[in-house]
């Protein structure tokens, strides 16, 4: 089925992908690079240990590809092998997981409602199992809470006091799932800040790993969410994801433009905004002109709202992907034919994974402030 070529070019992106996630472990979890000098360097010691955090964390990305692959193979679907996508970005000082994820191609034809939905949902389900043995492992071995020290020997000063207003501030930001664990499995003696998470490699992979997971369950065209609602409301797919794609924008969008913003800046920020907007429905199915309407609604409505409520923030770096969403991969979904119901089991399987949504999705999954 594979050729020995396949097998070489994804088994060597894998390697690259676990290398270069465990570059960014490195950063992330201990603030070593390997193009640092002194003791910020990555040595061989410190990227060994950085292991316990791209293991895990590629584990469960490879666990959800395989759960779409095996389910293929299942269905007599011919499917790519996963292909992992390596981004480790240190050396240009830019922070990174050391990866943009892990994808397969479905490359035959796919006429059944009953086989979209089961490749779509066996990804995020196996993926998410693991996901809670990882976080369960991570919350209930947390070490004693001397250990930040390792990572920030500055916070054992009792003089010390903060960096300063000239820092830009990470912190990792809570979902349903995450707030349910740490508060019935953690040490509160021993459960970190938010802002210190990524520091504990096992938690800060099993939280990854649910972004990931929430992002592939959004009701969304082909995203494994929109396989989902397909499956479950095949008629009503198309109204569906246009609407969660809209409500998506409309939230990432809040703040972009505000009357209290000078004159001259709205002049060229709104026009480049509504373009952006319009951007985004280019493969929804519109007309030019529902287009244009949605993309003035929406900015209009963010407008007032700002009116109203100037200090209001949606999460702007959900832009990009809705952006990815609209133009590159789009909202709507591939007809078969018929419209037979799937059956009970399935439609169980279903609500799960759209309660697992819920419960893994984070309005703001990473905050920066100073």
């Amino acid at each position: 089925m594979y050729s020995k070529k396949d097998y070489l070019k994804h088994t060597i992106l894998f390697i690259l992908t676990l290398i270069a996630t465990t570059l960014a472990g490195g950063e992330w979890v201990y603030g070593k690079s390997v193009i640092a000098k002194g003791d910020d360097f990555l040595s061989w010691d410190f990227f060994l240990r950085s292991f316990a955090f791209s293991i895990p964390f590629i584990g469960i990305l490879l666990i959800h590809e395989l759960g779409h692959l095996f389910t293929s193979i299942h269905h007599k679907v011919k499917s790519s092998l996963p292909l992992f996508i390596p981004a480790w970005l240190g050396f240009l000082g830019i922070p990174s997981i050391g990866t943009f994820g892990a994808i397969i191609q479905m490359k035959s034809f796919v006429n059944s409602r009953k086989k979209f939905f089961d490749i779509g949902v066996a990804g995020p389900l196996a993926g998410f199992v693991i996901a809670l043995g990882v976080l369960t492992y991570g919350f209930t071995t947390l070490p004693a809470a001397e250990y930040i020290y390792e990572i920030h020997p500055e916070y054992a000063d009792p003089e010390f006091e903060g960096y300063g207003d000239q820092v830009v501030d990470f912190e990792l930001g809570n979902n349903l799932l995450f707030s349910l664990m740490s508060s019935t499995l953690a040490d509160p003696e021993r459960m970190p800040e938010l802002s210190e998470l990524i520091h504990y490699p096992f938690l800060f992979a099993g939280y990854l790993a649910l972004f990931f997971t929430a992002l592939n369950l959004l009701p969304i065209g082909q995203l494994d969410g929109g396989h989902v609602i397909f499956g479950l409301f095949p008629k009503r797919h198309k109204e569906i994801s246009l609407s969660a794609f809209t409500l998506f924008l409309f939230y990432a969008g809040l703040g972009m433009i505000s009357p209290f913003f000078p004159a001259e800046e709205l002049i060229i920020r709104i026009p480049l905004y509504l373009g952006f907007l319009y951007i985004c429905y280019h493969k929804s199915g519109l007309t030019a002109q529902t287009k244009l309407t949605f993309a003035l609604s929406i900015a209009a409505s963010q407008y007032l709202i700002a009116y109203f409520f100037p200090t209001i923030q949606g999460y702007q770096g959900w832009l990009f992907f809705g952006f990815l969403l609209g133009r590159v991969m789009g909202t709507r979904h591939p007809e078969v034919s018929g419209f037979k119901e799937l059956d009970s089991k399935r439609k169980i399987i279903g609500w799960i994974a759209i309660i697992i949504f819920c419960l893994c999705f984070s309005p703001q999954p990473f905050i920066f402030s100073e």
